[in-house]
């Protein structure tokens, strides 16, 4: 009874924490029979935050800067991916009502101490923005601007100008509201050059204009970026350079096939005793055996295919529109659901390889599938959430956010994971290698420097590396500055690209590797395949390098989320060679004439 009461437990707790999930996609993006409205009505808008423009993981509420806030100040209740995102959404004192205009209309009259204008004064030093929500349309501005010594004919040093009137110019078709743009007026800027106490009166301006696109389309001008004729043509040139590649790779290895491997195989066929122990086919008996430290091998391929399956879902659900730009914490909501969800998958297809060659231990594969990826990724983001706590940025994670996604582990990817693992190894199926392994492998010889794991690394890592880095440059430019990527279809045959090189790379690697009598191709497999991801990393610091990132924080936390996401990537590429690799052994293995 005891256990039947915890089993309805546990599936009590998960369906609460689904319908939770369900709720906050459905706050998080609401349906368009919810933007509609009549002349007069009141149109929903948020404050969110404030931050420098040339670092976008260091953001601060909007009112840590001394602005006009209502009494009392609302925050308004947002989502898991909401508030892993960085978003604090409140109310203000600007009002917006559908197709009224407003001229000039007073939002406040405050007084700035000496430190309330230093405050400002360091903001607009580091071009810091604002980020508005109206109708849940994003928008953004500038909070002043700074003029340069060398830009003035007199010298006295940098002039610093506070916008104090902004002009909000709204665009509609019909009852709905389909753009908004924010732009602080020059001509009312206020001199704030001094460190002194100063008297400021804010204004705005609401222009409502009619438009004749359709609310349907208001997303699209966040795609238009992603559109320009450059952008074009690089994806063109990147996609004729990734064929170009994938050929070459086809021809070079169907050569390999037909003239080699068939050869070799044919001359096994017809050959004596003595001639059958040269090459890689002297060492049958080895290939099959069991791999060394094999429960952490499977552990990473459980892992790798867990987020291969993962990422599908996610392109899929970009396909079909439910995953869009600025869509508040959509991304994040289904990432950390999805990821909880196909842990069954990680302890499935973990279990079930182990099973493979091992009848006890399939538990220890499980467990280290369970903790190999999230176990990095939690103690990276405790550090990086230690730091935005001591800048006090948005992106500190509250306590509340913190227990909901370790429940969520806990009481849901927990007990898939198991579940996947118990599944897994009682299906699993039997190899059935094509020749019986020997008791002692045979002894490697001294390899050429050309043969060797980190050379193949190399090669491997580098080939796919080629055919997807201008495409990464647009990813990157798209996770760390302002160029929105909303072509989930590119990203996509890109990362198709990518697989099939890193197949063929890792097949001729792989019959190289046999080929010089070196049996141990099993983590070789994983590495020369997860390599890819190496290169990836190292272009990130390249981009880090080039931009105008700057500061403790930022660095830390681009380094530390793309060295998160460059270990999803080597983990789902290992285990793509890896599985690739083991039915090339087998099928050129099963081949062999044995008498």
């Amino acid at each position: 009874m005891s256990m039947a009461k915890a089993h309805n437990l546990v599936l009590f707790l998960i369906l609460c924490t689904i319908l939770q999930f369900s709720s906050s996609f459905v706050a998080a993006s609401p349906s368009p029979s919810d933007h509609r409205f009549n002349v007069g009505d009141v149109i929903p808008f948020f404050v969110n935050k404030v931050g420098p423009f040339n670092n976008p993981s260091e953001t601060y509420e909007y009112y840590d800067l001394p602005f006009c806030y209502p009494d009392p100040l609302i925050r308004k209740k947002e989502s898991l991916g909401e508030v892993l995102n960085g978003d604090r959404l409140m109310n203000a004192l600007y009002e917006f009502k559908f197709r009224e205009n407003r001229v000039d209309e007073s939002l406040c009259q405050k007084k700035f101490t000496s430190d309330e204008v230093a405050n400002f004064k360091q903001a607009i030093s580091r071009d810091f923005y604002f980020q508005f929500y109206l109708d849940d349309l994003p928008f953004w501005g500038f909070i002043g601007k700074l003029e340069e010594e060398r830009l003035r004919s007199d010298s006295g040093g940098p002039e610093y100008y506070l916008f104090t009137h902004i002009q909000f110019d709204v665009l509609y078709n019909e009852n709905r509201v389909v753009q908004v743009n924010a732009l602080g007026d020059p001509n009312r800027a206020l001199d704030i050059t001094k460190d002194e106490d100063i008297d400021v009166r804010f204004t705005y301006s609401v222009i409502w204009n009619a438009t004749r696109v359709h609310f349907e389309n208001r997303m699209d001008r966040y795609s238009r970026a992603s559109l320009l004729p450059v952008y074009r043509q690089v994806h063109w040139f990147s996609f004729i350079n990734s064929i170009a590649i994938i050929f070459l790779l086809m021809v070079l290895l169907a050569i390999l096939y037909m003239r080699h491997l068939k050869s070799d195989l044919k001359k096994y066929s017809n050959s004596n005793e003595e001639d059958k122990e040269v090459g890689w086919k002297s060492i049958h008996g080895d290939v099959f055996k069991h791999p060394p430290h094999s429960s952490l091998l499977f552990a990473i391929v459980g892992m790798g295919t867990q987020l291969l399956i993962l990422l599908c879902v996610l392109w899929f659900l970009a396909f079909i529109g439910t995953l869009y730009p600025y869509n508040r914490g959509g991304l994040l909501n289904w990432l950390v659901l999805l990821y909880a969800v196909s842990s069954v998958f990680a302890g499935y297809s973990a279990a079930s390889l182990h099973g493979q060659f091992a009848v006890n231990g399939w538990e220890r594969s499980v467990g280290l599938a369970g903790i190999l990826y999230i176990g990095p990724v939690f103690v990276a983001a405790s550090i990086l959430n230690i730091i935005a706590i001591s800048y006090r940025t948005t992106t500190a994670f509250p306590l509340g956010s913190i227990i909901v996604i370790l429940a969520l582990f806990v009481f849901l990817a927990i007990p898939l994971l198991a579940f996947g693992g118990v599944i897994g190894y009682r299906f699993r199926s039997e190899l059935q290698p094509p020749s019986s392994s020997k008791r002692y492998p045979r002894e490697i010889q001294q390899l050429a420097w050309y043969r060797r794991t980190l050379f193949q690394m190399f090669i491997g890592g580098l080939v796919p590396f080629s055919a997807i880095v201008l495409q990464l440059h647009q990813v990157y430019a798209s996770m760390w500055g302002y160029k929105i990527y909303t072509l989930p279809s590119i990203l996509f045959v890109t990362f198709i690209t990518a697989v099939v090189i890193i197949v063929l790379v890792n097949t001729g690697l792989t019959y190289i590797q046999l080929s010089a009598e070196d049996h141990e191709w099993w983590w070789r497999s994983v590495l020369s395949g997860g390599s890819t991801a190496i290169f990836m990393f190292g272009y990130c610091i390249y981009f880090y390098v080039r931009s105008n990132m700057n500061g403790f924080l930022q660095l830390f936390f681009f380094l530390g989320y793309n060295a998160c996401i460059c270990y999803a990537f080597f983990l789902i590429f290992g285990a793509i060679s890896f599985r690739v690799s083991l039915l090339f052994v087998r099928h050129i293995y099963h081949n062999v004439k044995r008498e």
